[in-house]
């Protein structure tokens, strides 16, 4: 007989306690303990994933074989960026977002589109609700894809073994449950059971599992924190819901960087990726409008070109306002500060909105150049050619510091049509100027780039 025990859970943090707390000494956080029975299992109780138990003994390290094993190919070139190549046998990645963005469309679509056998599990829709969605999305259904409308784990692994699947997707991580846990689905405890046996199985087998999560009403994935260190891969889908374009990014991963970025349309049909994001990222506008700038930034290996708007107007109500959509609003004050301390601008009874064309975040550095002439634009009310772009950090002193892979910017802004870049002077060390048709200004100071565009 199995027994049982109770156990009380932090459901913020996924601390782990004999008897009920006010205050988790983990995350400090008030009332947030839940009660849940946990039954232990016997040794009698049937192997949760049907794989024979493996024995293991301490290696050196030179004899571990390290045989490099090929990716699955997901035939999607922004998903294969953000993994870092494609898919690793025996990994599991776990993708979350808010409800509606698009975490099923994505995962049916990589399941229609593989040629490889795969098991799309789902406790969230009927086998008809899935097909109905497929019908959409494809014209011609493929012979690979199985589909399976189950929450209970250890049914999958039974299906599975019969399947013998090169490709598992789970179709939400918060409904499946665990006969070796008396607790709800989507509970602490289930999930990281759950997600326990998920992962055993993909080791042993080597078949690589995609897991789909929730999100809290903060934005954080739903469930114990310890779920992101499980996993090898976490990747976060964003995007307005009432917007057409999403992002994909990583979070963490095990086997690829984490500051690739991968980006989709959502149409009817399904998603559609966006290879030249720059160009989704640039609005079409008639005319001349002031607070308009372009600048240049990475995110992973990959340059963009986002369109940078700024408002500034007298404030209306005694105290000035600072707002920024998609940029950080403390980097925001220290360039504004440095504006009025270092160039002389008044802007301290001024409102100031900031915005990030298309909806992107941006941590890019290199865009503090082409936000300080957003403002200042806007400020002037002298519009800046829709032709040149910009790539310099600025610094506390208005000088302009030089940023990072600068000769992949210029290439990029020289693709899309760009007639000059501003840069700094320090970064034309190394810089071959010869083979690029583009102009590059370089200055020093924040000042004179101002008396070049504005007199």
């Amino acid at each position: 007989m199995a027994k049982t025990k109770t156990i009380y859970f932090c459901q913020n943090c996924g601390y782990e306690s004999a008897k009920w707390l006010g205050k988790c000494p983990s995350c400090n956080e008030w009332n947030t303990f839940v009660e849940e029975l946990q039954q232990k299992s016997s040794k009698n109780d049937w192997n949760n994933t049907g794989l024979s138990k493996k024995s293991s003994r301490p290696k050196l390290i030179k004899e571990v074989s390290a045989e490099k094993s090929e990716r699955i190919d997901t035939r999607d070139g922004e998903l294969n960026r953000v993994l870092g190549g494609g898919i690793v046998p025996g990994s599991v990645i776990l993708i979350a977002g808010e409800p509606g963005i698009g975490k099923s469309t994505l995962m049916l679509q990589i399941g229609l589109s593989l040629k490889n056998k795969i098991l799309y599990v789902s406790g969230e829709e009927s086998e008809q609700q899935i097909k109905m969605r497929a019908d959409r999305m494809s014209e011609s259904l493929n012979d690979h894809c199985y589909i399976l409308s189950e929450t209970s784990t250890q049914n999958i692994f039974q299906q599975a073994q019969e399947v013998i699947p090169e490709l598992i997707i789970v179709d939400s991580i918060q409904t499946l449950h665990s006969n070796q846990v008396e607790s709800s689905a989507g509970s602490v405890s289930q999930v990281r059971q759950t997600t326990a046996e998920l992962i055993k199985y993909a080791k042993e087998s080597a078949t690589p599992i995609f897991l789909v999560g929730h999100i809290t009403k903060d934005g954080a994935i739903a469930g114990p924190k310890v779920l992101e260190h499980m996993v090898d891969t976490v990747l976060q889908f964003e995007g307005d819901r009432h917007l057409t374009y999403r992002i994909l990014r990583t979070t963490k991963n095990r086997f690829g960087s984490t500051s690739e970025l991968g980006i989709y349309e959502m149409m009817g049909n399904g998603l559609r990726q966006v290879s030249n994001p720059s160009e989704i990222l640039i609005s079409q506008k008639e005319g001349d409008i002031s607070g308009v700038t372009i600048g240049a930034t990475i995110e992973g290996n990959r340059p963009l070109m986002i369109e940078i708007q700024s408002l500034v107007s007298n404030a209306a109500y005694g105290t000035p306002q600072r707002s920024s959509t998609g940029y950080d609003a403390k980097r925001l004050n220290m360039l504004l500060a440095v504006l009025e301390k270092r160039c002389g601008f008044r802007l301290g009874l001024q409102d100031v909105f900031l915005n990030m064309a298309g909806g992107i975040k941006v941590e890019d550095p290199a865009m503090d150049l082409a936000v300080c002439c957003s403002i200042i634009s806007s400020l002037e009310e002298i519009s800046i050619s829709e032709k040149a772009c910009f790539a310099a950090e600025v610094g506390l002193g208005g000088e302009l510091r030089t940023v990072n892979r600068l000769e992949n910017r210029i290439a990029e802004a020289e693709k899309l049509g760009f007639e000059s870049i501003y840069i700094s002077k320090y970064g034309l060390k190394g810089l071959d100027q010869k083979k690029h048709q583009i102009e590059i200004k370089p200055f020093s100071k924040m000042n004179d780039v101002f008396g070049e565009l504005f007199g």
